[in-house]
């Protein structure tokens, strides 16, 4: 039932819409959606991406069309409190798959995962050790630098594979726009955007240390290590001054 025109499990942050569920509501979710035999896109979005959407109509209409999309950011969940709306946590894409992978093997339920996205080095060094970490569950993939002629090639690839998940890194919003345009050339699914997530899982990019996730300041360690994300992130203070000057609160629980 909706309030106020908004579900009860939803809260909107500049005009995307966010779902207030717990990590472990979200990993039941997508393994739901896994067994039904529908189509599934998932969202990660942080600060950067509301921003985006911002800007882009079009892609403001795709997240607020998906069917489940987290808060990947410390931003977010600010944002959510402020509303009066707060969200349980925060549920980001590199924890939200190994929870996934995880809860599935302890259900002897077996997944047929593909990775589209990384170097194939990288990919490679992902693709071993998801394997060796998640032996019940089955992998695949392709590296995301390819050409739009091989586009229906791979494809062709993932069809044949028949995944339950189609894990695609590409940084967003194209990632997001890759799925929308080819998730109906596919068999039912579940598709996600992870970003860099598959470099973290292979090991060849290092995520923040554990005082830093603990803290809220991965953005910071991101911005250390990687200077020329500066740019980028100055949508930081234009998310947080939107934020501030926008309406505080939404009825509802």
């Amino acid at each position: 039932m909706a309030v106020q025109g908004f579900a009860k499990d939803v809260v909107d942050v500049l005009g995307v819409r966010f779902h207030r569920v717990t990590m472990a509501e979200a990993v039941e979710k997508i393994l739901f959606w896994t067994t039904d035999g529908g189509h599934h896109l998932v969202v990660t979005a942080g600060p950067e991406f509301v921003m985006q959407c911002q800007r882009q109509e079009a892609l403001l209409r795709l997240v607020n069309s998906a069917d489940l999309v987290t808060a990947d950011g410390i931003g977010v969940v600010w944002a959510a409190r402020r509303k009066g709306r707060p969200v349980p946590e925060r549920v980001t894409g590199v924890e939200l798959v190994p929870h996934v992978l995880t809860e599935a093997m302890r259900r002897h339920q077996a997944l047929r995962v593909y990775l589209l996205g990384a170097t194939a080095a990288s990919l490679e060094a992902c693709l071993t050790r998801l394997q060796a970490s998640y032996p019940t569950h089955a992998f695949a993939g392709h590296h995301g630098y390819f050409q739009h002629p091989d586009l229906e090639r791979i494809l062709e690839d993932i069809r044949a594979f028949r995944p339950h998940l189609l894990l695609v890194g590409m940084g967003q919003p194209r990632q997001e726009l890759f799925l929308r345009d080819v998730m109906g050339k596919l068999p039912p699914l579940v598709g996600m955007g992870v970003g860099g997530s598959i470099d973290v899982w292979g090991g060849t990019v290092r995520r923040a240390p554990e005082a830093f996730r603990r803290t809220n300041l991965e953005w910071l360690y991101r911005l250390i290590t990687e200077p020329r994300r500066f740019r980028r992130q100055l949508a930081l203070p234009r998310f947080a001054w939107r934020v501030i000057t926008s309406p505080t609160r939404q009825d509802g629980p």
